[in-house]
């Protein structure tokens, strides 16, 4: 919030995202939440909210409950809050298609965006394809694999290929991939540099990025449950 009234920059030129906690799996916790939201920011409306996964965070990768009816009245709370103002779009997050069909099954909108785990060496191109026939975007975060992806030499041998950087080639697979890409800067050159990637990756090296060998090991984020770790 305080980022957004120090940029000095209209509020209508800036694009707001943040999550219900994955935690919060019923209608009155849900809009309690999008309201604290708006008054933690100090701002009018949201641009986008969406859910941050369709389990508590305790229960990734442990647990086979998918939280359906919960969900669904999650769902109801953001519903309601984007017909009365308070966020301009809605989505889900670290949701299966399963996750979103069970979504579909009782909304009166349908999520607009599914932010997901996708990068080189780990490309979930089914839930892709998914999503692009429902008409749901989808965003990648770490689309560098957490700084992972700067280790891997079959990934520096085609970003030197194409006289870019790791970060850089990442970042353009995802494009090429019709998704929204969210990736993470701590310093302002690396952000600058993040945005200058016009350039194009052949048909035959995406393939070959596609088929590189999966990403398992994340490293010191391995114990956050989206990289396959235990809370």
């Amino acid at each position: 919030g305080n980022g957004i009234r120090e940029s000095g920059l209209p509020r209508a030129e800036l694009f707001v995202t943040t999550k219900i906690a994955a935690e919060y799996k019923d209608y009155k916790s849900a809009a309690d939440s999008i309201d604290s939201s708006l008054t933690a920011l100090k701002t009018d409306y949201i641009d986008l909210m969406i859910i941050h996964s369709p389990q508590p965070w305790a229960e990734v990768n442990q647990s086979e409950n998918r939280y359906l009816a919960e969900n669904r009245e999650v769902w109801r709370a953001l519903e309601d809050a984007l017909s009365a103002g308070k966020v301009r779009a809605i989505g889900v997050s670290n949701f299966l298609q399963g996750d979103i069909e069970n979504i579909l099954q009782a909304a009166k909108v349908k999520p607009m965006v599914n932010q997901i785990l996708c990068h080189i060496a780990n490309t979930p191109l089914d839930l892709i394809d998914w999503c692009a026939s429902q008409g749901i975007l989808t965003e990648a975060y770490s689309p560098v694999a957490h700084g992972e992806a700067l280790k891997n030499q079959s990934i520096a041998a085609m970003a030197e290929k194409y006289g870019v950087t790791v970060a850089q080639l990442c970042i353009r697979y995802c494009i090429q991939l019709g998704m929204i890409v969210l990736p993470k800067a701590a310093k302002a050159e690396h952000q600058k540099a993040n945005a200058e990637v016009d350039f194009e990756i052949t048909a035959a090296d995406m393939e070959l990025l596609k088929s590189i060998e999966r990403i398992k090991d994340y490293g010191e984020a391995s114990f956050f449950p989206v990289f396959g770790g235990r809370l």
